[in-house]
């Protein structure tokens, strides 16, 4: 059994639903024949704590009340959902937990608060804590949606902070081969060819996510702090060197600090979003890691 957990978007739907047209977070990587193998590999997730999935999140009317009325979560908190998850399937423990983005806190946090749960972990574009330019933008976000609350327009300023969110998840070299087009007039003004493309995601993720969750786990990858030296579980950790949001001085520092780590740095236009996108780069760190798993 492998546990699969993505972003602060992610959910319980890895890569394969009933519907069609949710084909689920990570099917691009995750899947018979793809890099994590389902035909090799049984694959389980979990709404995170905190999310707009089915468990336990804030319900406020809006995301600066539900600051108020709903804990903060923690990478240990998310942690220890999985830990009563095992639990209640009656595993005692997992092959392997592959983390991407907040995943990759929250296996971090799972190695070191259970590490006899565990036999591997695969971390990829994730640090033992956030850097302060990525809490910088995501503070930003965060006062955004709270704002928008404030003046009963929550989902605007979801959209709003997503499209920024957008801007940082890929890299520069891919907004400037995608996005060097001329502007065109719309209402009176111009429109230009990367505000389109990420005002159309921000849209999309308003309309199916909830504002007060995104403010709750977008804070707690900002209290992300994991001891390092205290994860003895061994790790396979994977850079992104274009990723804005870890940069790879980060990742070098983790593995550094992690008793037992390899560390595998790769390239790539989608940046942070590499997680979700390189199938083909990941698949052999992947076959490596889990194939050293007993």
């Amino acid at each position: 059994m492998v546990c699969a957990l993505g972003g602060i978007s992610a959910n319980r739907r890895v890569c394969l639903t009933e519907e069609p047209s949710q084909p689920g977070w990570w099917s691009e990587v995750v899947g018979p024949a793809r890099a994590l193998d389902a035909n090799r590999f049984r694959i389980l997730s979990f709404d995170y704590l905190g999310g707009s999935g089915d468990s336990t999140g804030p319900a406020a009317d809006s995301a600066a009340a539900a600051a108020s009325e709903f804990p903060s979560i923690s990478s240990y908190d998310q942690a220890e959902v999985l830990v009563r998850l095992l639990n209640q399937l009656g595993l005692k423990s997992l092959r392997a937990i592959a983390g991407g983005s907040y995943g990759g806190m929250v296996a971090l946090a799972f190695g070191e608060r259970y590490p006899e749960r565990v036999g591997h972990l695969l971390v990829i574009c994730a640090a033992d804590r956030a850097h302060p330019m990525a809490t910088a933008w995501r503070s930003v976000q965060r006062r955004i949606v709270r704002f928008a609350a404030d003046c009963g327009r929550a989902a605007d300023g979801l959209q709003l902070a997503r499209a920024l969110a957008m801007a940082s998840y890929r890299s520069s070299e891919e907004f400037a081969a995608r996005f060097g087009g001329a502007p065109a007039v719309s209402d009176a003004r111009f429109v230009f060819p990367v505000e389109q493309y990420l005002f159309a995601r921000g849209s999309d993720y308003a309309r199916r996510y909830r504002p007060e969750s995104f403010v709750c786990l977008s804070e707690s990858i900002d209290l992300h702090r994991v001891d390092a030296s205290r994860v003895f579980v061994p790790t396979t950790a994977v850079a992104i060197r274009e990723d804005q949001l870890v940069p790879l001085a980060d990742m070098r520092g983790l593995v550094a600090r992690l008793p037992a780590a390899r560390l595998h740095e790769i390239s790539s236009l989608y940046g942070h979003d590499a997680f979700l996108k390189e199938s083909d780069q990941l698949r052999g760190i992947f076959t490596a890691a889990l194939g050293s798993v007993g």
